[in-house]
């Protein structure tokens, strides 16, 4: 993600970002998004600014990281990369389905 458009959506979290086709973040080393970015309050308003973007980043996760060995299957990258928001299972496979 450009850090310029994250730092002005996120405040003080811009080092701890991250790129595929690995999806670990820059600053920390761990994967992304990673906990100091999933520390950063996620209210109503902030949640409405993430889901497109962190919507357009899970499309492009799904793709990087579903054929990895061992890696994540599409419900688990769903859930980590729109940690932010409450889906159960089956949510998470209907956003998974729909973004792939």
């Amino acid at each position: 993600m450009p850090e310029s458009r994250w730092r002005s959506r996120c405040g003080p979290s811009v080092a701890h970002t991250a790129d595929g086709p690995l999806w670990t973040c820059d600053a920390c080393g761990r994967d992304w998004p990673c906990p100091t970015l999933r520390a950063t309050p996620t209210d109503a308003a902030r949640r409405a600014t993430l889901i497109p973007e962190f919507s357009r980043i899970t499309r492009r996760a799904i793709r990087d990281l579903r054929g990895q060995p061992g890696g994540p299957d599409p419900v688990a990258i769903v859930r980590r990369f729109l940690w932010f928001l409450p889906l159960t299972d089956e949510e998470a496979r209907a956003v998974a389905l729909r973004l792939r």
